[in-house]
């Protein structure tokens, strides 16, 4: 009789589970009534239990009527949870349709760095006129970043406070006149080049950073004179701000360079009127430059007798800053999306 009882309770359990199953309306349901039922301390599971009761004639039938009662009821389960998930998916196909005709979203694209676009620029504009492009080592040895450029011993430019050392006799490049020096002793003249790239001084702050970027040329021939460099310098400036800006030549002194001078334009806020940015003076100076000095000639083997040429050089931020009205240098190494997103 014990046996028979057992069993009832058995098919009566089953019973209700199907009941419960079929009943579900999603997969939480479905889930709660499995853990009633077939969970560790469900229905059905406790019955098991109750198998140390029985005679031991009658446990392994018991058993075996156990385990097909739980059998059937995970068949029920699965079979319930793939009919949930065909409606769930029938209903999510319904509400979250696609209409295929509507505009794609595009994402959000990139710019090109205002100080990339300013080196594209420079590079076409002297293109244009016959210049090479020529690019050289970041880490430069004493020689070619001060030696070959006639910048004595005792400059100030070699001080440490100013010069990046990477050893006694290497540097992290204060220049890129450098490539002047490496193009002339690998080039016959005439020449004809400009070299664009990464400088480093020890310097920072609203007008400095201890990275920027120059941009040097250098032009060697037969009775190559200042008027050239005149004429070359004043078409860049008008061509990169493109506006016929004025031009004016102020003597200077570089090492490298003899004659020399500084380059100051026409002042492009106010058109020379005089205004914050030219400190009142309707000029803003760009770059510096002159002929190259005899010295020069003779660390790379070229005849000074034979040949003439000058040299110039810009900081590429400088005049970027000029051009799109930036007021900060280190505006363009922050990585702010919102400033360089406006160059887009």
């Amino acid at each position: 009789m014990a046996s028979v009882s057992h069993t009832d309770v058995i098919a009566t359990i089953t019973d209700q589970a199907v009941t419960e199953v079929d009943a579900t309306q999603n997969e939480e349901q479905l889930e709660a009534v499995r853990v009633r039922y077939l969970g560790r301390k469900g229905l059905l599971t406790a019955q098991l239990k109750t198998i140390g009761d029985l005679p031991e004639a009658e446990r392994r039938d018991f058993g075996a009527t156990v385990n097909a009662a739980k059998s059937r009821l995970s068949r029920q389960f699965e079979s319930r949870l793939l009919a949930l998930q065909r409606v769930s998916r029938a209903s999510a196909l319904t509400s979250e349709s696609v209409d295929v005709t509507l505009p794609g979203r595009r994402n959000d694209r990139g710019g090109i760095h205002p100080v990339t676009r300013t080196v594209r620029r420079i590079n076409e504009i002297f293109h244009r006129i016959g210049f090479d492009v020529a690019e050289g080592p970041e880490i430069e040895d004493d020689f070619h970043n001060f030696g070959a450029l006639n910048i004595p011993i005792d400059h100030p430019a070699r001080a440490m406070h100013d010069t990046f050392y990477v050893d006694d006799d290497h540097v992290l490049r204060t220049h890129t006149s450098p490539v002047q020096i490496r193009y002339m002793k690998t080039h016959k003249p005439p020449l004809q080049v400009i070299a664009p790239g990464r400088v480093y001084r020890c310097d920072s702050d609203v007008t400095h950073t201890p990275m920027f970027h120059q941009v040097e040329g250098l032009v060697v021939g037969v009775d190559v004179s200042f008027a050239d460099l005149k004429g070359v310098l004043t078409y860049f400036a008008q061509e990169f701000f493109e506006t016929d800006l004025p031009l004016r030549f102020r003597p200077s002194y570089f090492p490298f360079t003899e004659p020399s001078a500084e380059v100051d334009i026409g002042c492009i806020f106010c058109k020379g009127t005089g205004c914050r940015v030219c400190q009142r003076t309707g000029w803003i100076e760009i770059l510096g430059c002159g002929m190259v000095h005899p010295e020069v000639f003779r660390q790379v083997d070229i005849d000074n007798e034979a040949y003439t040429g000058y040299a110039f050089g810009l900081g590429i931020e400088r005049v970027t800053m000029l051009r799109y009205g930036v007021d900060d240098l280190r505006l363009f190494f922050n990585n702010e999306l919102t400033f360089l997103s406006q160059f887009r």
